[in-house]
């Protein structure tokens, strides 16, 4: 655009000049005004720009102006009012709650014959029809006839080649570890045990009842416990807390209870056998002492720690505590219900589609960044 300019300028006659430079020292406050917008537009469309800006405005919120303060007594009274209509809205939103989880309670049995079909096959206790097996993926719409009756008969051949396996094995299993989340808690030790969980289902509680939701773990018999199902009730509250009405934010969980494992001997995961060596101070002698202490495994979900009547905890359960809160609330809201998503890995998939999404956009802005780098005369790569 300069050198557009400074040609026009050049092919205009001296007189025209002395007329420009009059009109534009006349006009210089509009021009002013005018690029100190342009320059804010573009600061707007700066992400970065607009990080920093973000991030100063994060840190007012919160911030009280002390207004308040200022206001005469006649219109904080009516501020007060304002605070107890928004103590009945906070009541109100329970109520919005609790019809909720009535709402939760009535679709989980609409949905659990489902479930209960799906445990079915995964365990081999029913075989699904060749119609209901039909699934037709995107790499198979691109194929031609031939090569789908040729993938066919490889696929056939291979299974004949393989033993026919019952149901679908490890399919709970193979979605814990395919969760970060889940597969966190997991241990090597922990497969063996996992290979024998046959179902997850989530239990509402009853009507009238106070809010809480039960996980049901079962298993087939098995060499490491005699439970066929271990369970884990979740309690909630959702009414809003006198003594600080404005946090309610909905339903929250305020505790949970495990359930005691009966282990057959010597196969609890959950501790592990350490040998140490004592010396003795007078004789000087030496002895081996056999000592069991706790042993990290996914187990432990189902003994939590204790929430005192207090609710008072240190910061070591609080933290075990929220973490617990979050991963039941993931197994309930989100694996039981989309398991075979999980077990496919086409849930994660998508999950990983929203933040790469992300990457793209802050690789195309370094992009953009190096290529206006190039573009400086100024650019030095060596500095």
């Amino acid at each position: 655009m300069a050198d557009i300019d400074n040609k026009d300028q050049a092919e205009m006659d001296p007189a025209d000049m002395e007329d420009v430079e009059d009109v534009e020292e006349e006009e210089t406050g509009e021009d002013e005004n005018s690029k100190a917008r342009q320059l804010t537009v573009q600061m707007m469309q700066n992400p970065q720009i607009l990080a920093a800006l973000q991030e100063r405005l994060d840190g007012l919120n919160g911030s009280p102006s002390g207004y308040m303060e200022s206001l005469p007594k006649v219109v904080k009274r009516r501020v007060n009012a304002l605070k107890n209509l928004q103590v009945k809205c906070a009541h109100i939103e329970a109520k919005f709650y609790e019809e909720v989880h009535e709402l939760e309670r009535k679709y989980a049995a609409l949905y659990q014959p489902l479930f209960d079909k799906r445990s079915e096959i995964v365990t081999a206790a029913y075989e699904p029809t060749d119609e209901e097996c039909e699934w037709k993926t995107d790499e198979e719409e691109e194929l031609t006839d031939e090569m789908k009756e040729k993938a066919k008969l490889e696929e056939e051949k291979k299974d004949e080649e393989k033993e026919n396996p019952k149901g679908i094995p490890e399919f709970w299993l193979t979605v814990f570890k395919n969760v970060d989340l889940l597969s966190d808690m997991l241990q090597e030790h922990d497969e063996p045990v996992l290979k024998h969980l046959q179902d997850i289902k989530v239990k509402f509680s009853d009507p009238g009842q106070p809010m809480s939701f039960t996980l049901e773990f079962h298993f087939e018999p098995n060499e490491f416990f005699t439970n066929t199902v271990l369970s884990k009730t979740y309690k909630m509250r959702s009414e809003p807390d006198e003594s600080d009405p404005f946090s309610f934010d909905g339903p929250e969980i305020m505790s949970c209870v495990g359930c005691t494992i009966d282990w057959t001997k010597g196969k609890n995961v959950t501790l592990k056998t350490i040998k140490k060596k004592q010396k003795h101070k007078g004789r000087g002698t030496v002895r081996t002492v056999t000592k069991t202490v706790p042993n990290d495994s996914f187990f432990n979900f189902f003994t939590p720690p204790e929430v005192p009547e207090s609710g008072e905890l240190d910061e070591d359960s609080e933290a075990i505590l929220a973490a617990d809160f979050e991963i039941g609330h993931f197994i309930r809201e989100r694996i039981v219900p989309r398991a075979v998503l999980y077990f496919t890995g086409e849930a994660i998939e998508d999950d990983d589609d929203d933040y790469d999404e992300e990457g793209e956009e802050a690789d195309d802005e370094e992009g953009e960044e190096e290529a206006d780098e190039e573009n400086d005369p100024d650019y030095d790569p060596k500095v």
